[in-house]
């Protein structure tokens, strides 16, 4: 099903994958408007969009998502809304009614403009955290969209990512004002990497400062399977046009869908690795301390923390939860994406790594001046 004709919103257009997202839809999609929805969108984006963007009418809308008004004038008009803004926290860094609004206040102000402004579709981008693990890192291998997992999520991040994903579910079905129905899905992706990736940059920077030796935060047996961006953005795509399609609208409406590829299954840290390696970092054989004791210093922290809290907030770079979350085996199939949504990757593993190591390599000097900068 074509989304030619449609005019489609995309919320954090400016981020790692709504650019992606945007691209994809002016290349493929002969959309008739597409709206870039961010606090600020750089005018050397639309730039670089203008070699495909054919006839469609890019428009932009910065503000806030958290202000009603904003969001009900940038989906006025509007047939998709594909919601990708979010606050991706996984250190509890952010307060957690600053990371309440934006992601579960910012994503029902957004439902509600589509019930008022007649949009039919809407896409929301959710996690594979909002699975879990849980507390006790209990394993997930190839798990589906019908496993059964015990989880009393600890980050603010994916409680508010799991709220948000749970009110757009229950808003499928509603009457919008011209008297249709509003169509809604959410996607799980996996840990997303690929061009522009922040948590790599991240990776490297601290490897640079580690004499180009990459930190083990991971057990090697700690499998997870990543997801290259581009297929991210794939997914996107297709089920927007399952949710266009009136013989799969009711299929998939309603419903979440995990996403991953074919990347081979492997730890965090040693992903990092395979990543960085060619561009001559090295990794450490073990954990930088045994499990047991980050455990013990980062409840530790957890109390010091607790106790200076009325005087002063601090984050601690490490804490439980972020220890389970590298240090259990936790992957998930795309076979019912692909059933239901049509979704195969449009990335070959292969493909995925050059692009990725061949753009980390044009960041490596950026990284290793602004470090010596320091």
């Amino acid at each position: 099903m074509s989304l030619r004709g449609e005019v489609c919103v995309v919320t954090g257009a400016s981020g790692f994958l709504g650019k992606r997202l945007v691209r994809l839809l002016l290349e493929e999609e002969e959309v008739a408007e597409l709206r870039l929805l961010d606090k600020q969108v750089q005018p050397q984006l639309l730039q670089s969009l203008e070699d495909c963007r054919g006839d469609t009418k890019l428009s932009v809308f910065e503000g806030d998502i958290r202000d009603g008004d904003y969001v009900r004038k940038s989906c006025r008009g509007a047939s998709i809304v594909f919601h990708i803004a979010s606050i991706i926290d996984v250190t509890d860094s952010v307060e957690y009614s600053e990371i309440y609004g934006v992601n579960v206040k910012g994503t029902q102000l957004l439902l509600e403009a589509c019930i008022q402004e007649n949009v039919v579709s809407f896409i929301y981008t959710s996690t594979v955290e909002v699975m879990g693990p849980n507390a006790r890192g209990e394993p997930i291998i190839n798990g589906s969209e019908d496993t059964v997992y015990q989880c009393a999520l600890k980050f603010a991040y994916s409680k508010t990512k799991m709220e948000a994903e749970q009110r757009t579910l229950q808003a499928h079905g509603e009457v919008v004002h011209n008297g249709g129905r509003l169509a809604t899905c959410a996607l799980r992706p996996m840990y997303i990497y690929g061009e522009g990736c922040r948590f790599l940059v991240g990776h490297m920077g601290d490897g640079i400062r580690n004499k180009d030796v990459l930190y083990r935060m991971s057990q090697p047996d700690a499998l997870v399977n990543p997801v290259y961006v581009g297929n991210v953005a794939a997914a996107h795509l297709q089920a927007a046009r399952s949710l266009t399609d009136p013989q799969k609208r009711n299929v998939v409406g309603g419903k979440f869908y995990f996403v991953s590829d074919d990347t081979p299954h492997v730890s965090y840290s040693d992903f990092n690795h395979v990543m960085l390696s060619p561009l001559g970092f090295g990794i450490q054989e073990k954990l930088m301390y045994p499990l047991l004791l980050l455990y013990v210093v980062c409840y530790i922290m957890q109390i010091l923390c607790m106790m200076a809290r009325p005087f002063v907030r601090i984050v601690p770079p490490l804490n439980w939860q972020l220890v389970t979350m590298l240090n259990t085996p936790f992957s998930f199939s795309y076979q019912k994406a692909k059933r239901e949504l049509g979704y195969t990757p449009r990335y070959t593993w292969d493909e995925a790594r050059r692009r990725t190591v061949e753009w980390l390599a044009s960041e490596l000097p950026k990284e290793r001046e602004r470090i010596r900068a320091k």
